[in-house]
């Protein structure tokens, strides 16, 4: 049996990737690889990646016991008999199961065992949809999924817009399109952040504007892995 992997697993850690440290790593299925943004565990494990699908690539069925949760990013996904374009919000919650597949080729980010034992539900939210968005204080957000523990929407900002969060336990972006300077850090498409739970972000969208993945409430002690000894 092989060891634990660690991978920014300190989650009182701040952590940035952006595109130009990605590592493309094997996965064990051929045609799919991933980048590896946090992990706790072993090939099932609690983990965020980036997914690539290459054409006409699949998973074998399998089960989620922590739920799976996937944005799709580009090209078009399919799970069972369902196909999902760019901006496709996937929620499946623990104990689903699926049988992945891309005939075009996808790249996804996904959150895996990230769930609470609570839900039930699956969420499936189509993005592109205008009447999913809402439009309040010059603020324009497509909301994805909420409970007690979790918020989790789609932002748009425009140019030279900041992101107002306020005080959250923690909080998770994902730059989707344009770019972003965090605490002066540019941050381009597909580059991630995570900002522990008591930190503070500043993040003001470049003259070109963002477009944001962000989940916030999720890093609360309550939360957070077991750690490794």
């Amino acid at each position: 049996m092989t060891g634990m992997l660690l991978l920014r697993a300190d989650f009182s850690q701040r952590a940035v990737v952006t595109p130009d440290s990605h590592t493309w790593t094997a996965s064990p299925q051929p045609g799919v690889e991933r980048v590896m943004l946090d992990r706790v565990g072993d090939e099932v494990a609690r983990a965020t990646s980036l997914v690539r699908y290459a054409a006409r690539s699949h998973f074998p069925r399998h089960v989620h016991g922590g739920g799976e949760e996937i944005f799709v990013l580009e090209g078009s996904f399919s799970a069972d008999a369902q196909h999902y374009s760019a901006g496709w919000y996937l929620r499946s919650p623990p104990g689903s199961s699926h049988q992945p597949f891309s005939e075009e080729g996808a790249l996804l980010f996904v959150k895996l065992c990230q769930m609470t034992a609570e839900e039930r539900d699956d969420v499936r939210i189509d993005t592109g949809d205008a009447a999913r968005w809402t439009h309040d204080n010059g603020r324009e957000r497509c909301p994805l999924f909420a409970d007690w523990c979790e918020q989790v929407w789609v932002e748009r900002l425009r140019p030279g817009q900041a992101l107002a969060l306020g005080p959250v336990q923690g909080a998770e972006l994902l730059v989707l399109d344009g770019s972003l300077s965090v605490d002066g850090t540019r941050c381009r498409a597909r580059s991630w952040v995570r900002v522990p739970a008591g930190d503070e972000v500043i993040a003001v969208s470049s003259p070109e504007g963002a477009t944001l993945y962000v989940k916030t409430g999720h890093l609360g002690a309550a939360s957070l892995p077991v750690r490794a000894a």
